[in-house]
């Protein structure tokens, strides 16, 4: 299980696509959420529904995690993935936290924007109004801590490509690792930070 999160902005959806276009040996679970569709936003970004809906799921135990944010609802519905293939979550901080407290041998990754204008500017792009925007950073604020906290590898998204890569980079350590516990990379379960600038 490998865990990608980060604040509002920082561009784990753009990645998190490339990621799992270059390595088919990687299977993305998609989120539930009761936001709004972004205009532009692809269609299977998330599962958009309705709060009555995603609320019947957590009453049916459907979910891995769910937390609210920003007024929304979000979820990771529990995961089937296929067989051979390793199972990429993209969620929030608050859902990294629950994951990694049912699971600890979760992979977490946590990603960063290069700058707090960078990550501004990307959540512009993308269409945010202008109170969602500031409420996002200042969230983000809050949480800029969370990948140490968490142990998390650390990774500054700068080239969606390179980071994407990295990332996969981050799994094939962990791999190994699982493989050959005696032979544990110095990097693999301890705090690592990457920018691919």
């Amino acid at each position: 299980m490998v865990v990608i999160s980060g604040p509002g902005g920082v561009g784990k959806g753009t990645v998190v696509s490339a990621l799992i276009e270059a390595h088919p040996d990687l299977w993305l679970s998609r989120s539930w959420t009761t936001r709004p569709q972004r205009p532009g936003e692809a269609d299977d970004a998330y599962v958009f529904v309705d709060e009555a809906t995603f609320r019947r799921r957590i009453a049916d135990g459907g979910f891995l995690e769910h937390a609210e944010f920003l007024g929304n609802l979000y979820g990771t519905p529990t995961p089937e993935p296929p067989v051979g293939q390793d199972l990429i979550l993209e969620i929030d901080v608050q859902g990294a936290r629950q994951v990694v407290a049912q699971n600890p041998r979760a992979v977490l990754i946590f990603l960063q924007a290069p700058s707090s204008a960078e990550q501004e500017a990307r959540l512009r792009r993308r269409g945010d109004p202008d109170h969602k925007v500031a409420e996002r950073l200042a969230k983000a604020r809050e949480e800029a801590d969370a990948g140490t906290e968490l142990g998390a590898h650390v990774l500054t998204n700068v080239d969606i490509a390179q980071c994407a890569e990295d990332i996969y980079q981050v799994i094939q350590r962990s791999r190994e690792e699982r493989r050959s516990p005696t032979n544990r990379s110095q990097v693999v379960g301890s705090a690592y930070t990457r920018s691919n600038g």
